[in-house]
């Protein structure tokens, strides 16, 4: 078993690559630069020479299926991406990457001369508003409704898992995250919860740059389900929410002073809410894959806190 991993510096790829190599598996890691430094916050530093770094773009055709082809992949985790600010910005871009890149893992998969699994990241960025659904959560049997080039695009890349199946038998499954909290999450405006905690830990002041209620989950607990589905024996193309817990930004605000008091007067929060229903749940997600673990949001936020604190204390946390 040979695994690459797409985005692989950023944090679930971080996340991802740490759990692979606790499992004992080889990885091939593939991102722009070949930069480890998430990786290095919470793996030790022997972890690197364990991996198998090479760096490209996810848009090369070429490279990719070469990769795939010879280095005897047998399973990828898709991960490489660019996010929801930066799609709204540079659509055309946003789409080389976002659309193209993963229509090149599955070409490379589909070209390989061996089967080759998939498990890609989707995103909660399929839904529309909250307005548009009905008041319950919502289930894959839900129509979605993006209003976001991010969220369009990854709606399309499920459609595109599906039609690779069907024409070529490759299994796959797609999660739909919502926010991923915890060390290494500092880009994109959902990295705003994180970038509160780490703010709480150095005692710092941070405005949060967004308002109302958002879907946390702990990135270890999202890693673990990438990996999971990725071993689990599941033949088709799936999709799966993937759910946390969900609380407005005042509430999280309340959480980090009562685990650390003082919070409150270092964090604040103003800004737009999320275009995107965040309200939820991941049974089939959990009956397909049994044993999936689901942190309540105290307990990660507590990990994530101390992570950072430790960090800091040894000279090792970035300002």
């Amino acid at each position: 078993m040979r695994v690459l991993v797409t985005g692989s510096e950023g944090c679930i790829g971080a996340w991802v690559v740490k759990n692979l190599l606790d499992r004992g598996v080889d990885v091939v890691a593939y991102d722009l630069t070949g930069d480890l430094h998430r990786l290095s916050l919470i793996a030790p530093a022997s972890a690197s020479a364990r991996i198998n770094v090479q760096t490209g773009a996810i848009e090369d055709t070429v490279r990719i299926k070469n990769l795939v082809r010879e280095a005897d992949i047998t399973h990828i985790v898709h991960l490489a991406a660019v996010l929801m600010p930066y799609c709204q910005r540079e659509p055309v871009r946003g789409g080389l990457i976002n659309v193209i890149g993963t229509l090149n893992v599955f070409e490379a998969a589909r070209d390989a001369g061996r089967p080759v699994r998939v498990v890609y990241a989707s995103s909660s960025a399929v839904w529309g508003p909250p307005e548009q659904y009905p008041d319950r959560p919502l289930t894959e049997e839900d129509l979605p409704k993006p209003t976001t080039h991010y969220g369009v695009f990854k709606q399309a890349n499920e459609a595109s898992a599906r039609a690779f199946y069907l024409s070529d038998g490759i299994s796959s499954v797609g999660l739909r995250p919502w926010t991923v909290y915890g060390v290494g999450r500092d880009t994109g405006l959902t990295a705003d919860p994180t970038l509160a905690m780490k703010a709480v830990a150095l005692r710092r002041p941070y405005q949060i740059r967004l308002s109302g209620r958002m879907d946390l989950q702990y990135v270890e607990d999202v890693a673990e389900a990438f990996v999971r589905c990725l071993l689990a024996p599941l033949e088709g193309a799936h999709v799966f929410n993937l759910a946390g817990e969900v609380v407005s930004m005042e509430e999280f605000i309340a959480l980090l002073d009562r685990l650390r008091p003082g919070a409150r007067e270092l964090i604040s929060a103003s800004g737009p809410t999320v275009p995107v229903a965040c309200w939820m749940e991941d049974g089939a997600l959990r009956k397909a894959v049994p044993g999936l673990p689901k942190t309540p949001l105290e307990e990660g936020v507590r990990r994530t806190l101390e992570c950072f604190e430790r960090l800091y204390q040894e000279g090792r946390l970035p300002l």
